[in-house]
């Protein structure tokens, strides 16, 4: 076999690893971002080499988001990603994607080692190969907002992929998507949440099905001044019946004369 004959094949087998790399390098647990599979930023188009579609079985929360913000301000916010497949020990949980079109993005206190900067652009963040496996598929992020008087609507995209973390991109993992808008105004204070999903969120389990006394605080108070105002009741009710048993009896000693003659003249038929 000459030379000629096997420069094509060479050929073929370069681009198929080639491909294989495009494909898959927007997907690492150590980070995504940039444009996946040419459909333009993750934030946006979703993590396409997982599944074509975004599952709704997977919420995808954002939490602090303010009403209105304030420029040159720092908010903190939580990215959380509730439901999607069951996580194999030791393994990945998920990531993220959050890209904003204006403003500057970091990591939280404390979340230094499990979020970063995507290729170093401040306007996007992900997670790290740490941060990939968190336990509860948490990160904290801190945005902090153009500067005042811009009057700019800034749009926060963020994508969250629930992975099974056995490191294989497939339709077993799950992945959605939300964007929110955000004006600049005055800023009270109040954040909300934001989240994209079915809302089909089991709570956990509580950890003890029976709770000491001690700590019910209020609630006690309030069940036993409800059962000493039930007691009062009762003794009312039992003290009245008293009452009317011996109050109006002709055996009662502290009966006035004048009403013990007439009851005499009642029971001798006498009417006058």
């Amino acid at each position: 076999m000459n030379r000629s004959d096997l420069f094509p094949k060479r050929l073929i087998v370069l681009s198929l690893i080639l491909m294989f790399i495009a494909g898959t390098s927007q997907a690492l647990h150590s980070g995504v971002g940039g444009n996946v599979n040419n459909e333009g930023d993750v934030t946006i188009a979703g993590c396409t080499c997982h599944a074509s579609e975004p599952d709704n079985s997977v919420t995808i929360v954002l939490d602090g988001v303010p009403y209105h913000y304030s420029g040159s301000t720092a908010y903190e916010m939580k990215i959380q990603l509730i439901g999607g497949p069951d996580i194999l020990a030791g393994g990945q949980t998920g990531g993220f994607s959050i890209r904003v079109s204006s403003g500057t993005l970091s990591a939280a206190e404390g979340y230094e080692s499990l979020v970063q900067n995507w290729e170093g652009d401040d306007e996007t963040l992900t997670h790290t190969s740490s941060g990939s496996e968190t336990a509860d598929r948490t990160w904290n992020i801190i945005w902090n907002s153009p500067q005042e008087g811009g009057n700019e609507i800034v749009t926060i995209w963020l994508v969250g992929n629930s992975v099974n973390g056995d490191q294989i991109p497939s339709a077993l993992d799950r992945w959605n998507r939300l964007s929110v808008t955000l004006e600049e105004g005055e800023d009270n204070g109040d954040t909300r949440t934001i989240f994209s999903g079915n809302g089909d969120i089991d709570p956990p389990a509580p950890l003890d099905e029976e709770v000491d006394l001690h700590h019910m605080g209020a609630k006690l108070r309030a069940h036993w001044l409800g059962l000493l105002g039930f007691g009062a009741v009762i003794l009312v009710i039992i003290f009245c019946g008293l009452f009317l048993r011996y109050g109006f009896s002709r055996h009662y000693e502290g009966r006035s004369n004048l009403l013990r003659l007439r009851i005499k003249h009642l029971r001798r038929g006498d009417q006058l």
